[in-house]
């Protein structure tokens, strides 16, 4: 099995570098890793702090580790983070965070890289956020007896750990210190398959949002002249074009009394057309704009990437994408104001999706009808969407918490670097 996973590998980074000249991600994904090993290790060699490493797939595990990592630094101030992303989206948005003394790409998972990464970062502690059970890694950190935690994770009975034949994946979860999960049924599935060294400690995206929410707002003067005349506002956060579909006909019919922000998840240039042929002459994309131009538009096409956080508080609604194709994206950044969100049939993965949708705060639709039906119903009725933002909120406040939590469980297992 062991050869399976390494030639799976090897396949995977030979297909990246036959499509790269033709797929801009994989291209970055392939030039990201040329000489990587010794960049990694000129840059640290200098520098004789210890280090924690923090490993985050892409940018949505970087949200769900981001106040986890803000711990780290008020719990062990002498440590440097290093942290890493295996993809591009994750990696070229958050290359230069200044919460992170050193972000890198992850070299592909092969014992010779996982054994001179290892040796160039000497990590007191590797944080892996959510996913990423990268079998030559975390054997080499066990090897080293390098303490190595996942955090947020969240299993399904359905994925191969649980199956007969996921023997060689389950021994890669064994390599791990301690796996802190989601929730509880995740655990019992790991008590299951014999891992003891299990805890129940939440979602830190909660955490994430909820410390967003209360933040001063970062200032946005294009946003906010878009929206200086007090028209309701829906924001469309990671829209793909499978959405457009459903929501185009929504933004038609209330273009008049509604102003829209959409943010889709990839900035192509044909995503960009899309969205502004389905409001022609009425929508302005933010690099383009000004303030003169945004108050006369009624759709700002957000055409960048990392400003959605932000744009939430400027909203009445919200709609969240990917639902109609791969699966939804986060629905809790637009929970944490208090908006109803809309999204398509695909969320039933995601567990805070469903949860919002069994208190009546979120709503799945299958169609542009059933999206106009159910946004109708909130648009017309203030007590309703009201009401809708005094549940969201206490959801959000009181599944908070989890970063704490796995900080102090990290002290309670002398994990004191």
């Amino acid at each position: 099995m062991r050869f399976l996973y390494s030639f799976g590998l090897y396949l995977y980074a030979l297909l990246l570098r036959l499509v790269a000249p033709f797929i801009p991600k994989a291209a970055a994904w392939v030039a990201g890793r040329q000489g990587l090993l010794p960049h990694i290790e000129q840059t640290l060699a200098p520098d004789a702090a210890p280090r924690l490493w923090v490993h985050c797939a892409s940018l949505g595990e970087f949200e769900q580790g981001r106040p986890l990592i803000d711990g780290l630094r008020r719990q062990y101030p002498d440590h440097k983070i290093v942290l890493t992303f295996f993809s591009p989206s994750g990696y070229e948005v958050r290359k230069n965070w200044a919460g992170a003394d050193y972000v890198f790409y992850l070299p592909l998972d092969t014992a010779n890289n996982a054994r001179k990464f290892v040796r160039y970062v000497q990590p007191k502690l590797a944080v892996f956020v959510k996913y990423e059970f990268w079998y030559y890694y975390l054997r080499e950190l066990k090897q080293q007896q390098i303490p190595t935690v996942v955090v947020a994770a969240i299993f399904r009975p359905s994925q191969i750990f649980f199956k007969p034949w996921g023997g060689f994946f389950r021994e890669i979860l064994g390599q791990l210190s301690h796996i802190f999960t989601q929730n509880e049924a995740s655990a019992e599935l790991l008590r299951d398959i014999g891992l003891a060294r299990v805890s129940v400690a939440g979602d830190t995206r909660f955490d994430t949002v909820v410390a967003t929410a209360s933040a001063t707002p970062r200032p946005l003067p294009l946003v906010e002249a878009f929206v200086a005349d007090g028209a309701p506002v829906l924001v469309a956060g990671s829209t793909w074009p499978e959405d457009l579909p459903a929501l185009a006909p929504l933004l038609r019919k209330h273009a008049r009394t509604m102003r829209f922000i959409v943010a889709p998840h990839e900035v192509s240039e044909a995503h960009l057309l899309e969205v502004e042929a389905a409001m022609p002459g009425l929508t302005v994309r933010y690099s383009r704009a000004t303030p003169a131009i945004v108050a006369e538009a009624r759709l700002l096409l957000i055409d960048n990437v990392g400003l959605l956080s932000q744009l939430y508080r400027f909203g009445r609604f919200a709609y969240v994408g990917g639902a109609f194709g791969a699966g939804l994206h986060n629905t809790l950044e637009a929970a944490a104001f208090g908006l109803p969100v809309f999204f398509g049939p695909r969320y039933q993965k995601f567990q805070e999706a469903v949860e919002l949708v069994d208190l009546g705060c979120a709503f799945s639709v299958r169609s542009a009808h059933e999206l106009e039906s159910a946004f109708d119903k909130r648009y017309y009725n203030e007590e309703a969407r009201l009401k809708v933002q005094d549940v969201s909120l206490e959801y959000i406040h009181q599944h908070a918490g989890a970063t704490g939590r796995i900080l102090r469980q990290l002290k309670i297992m002398n994990y004191e670097l």
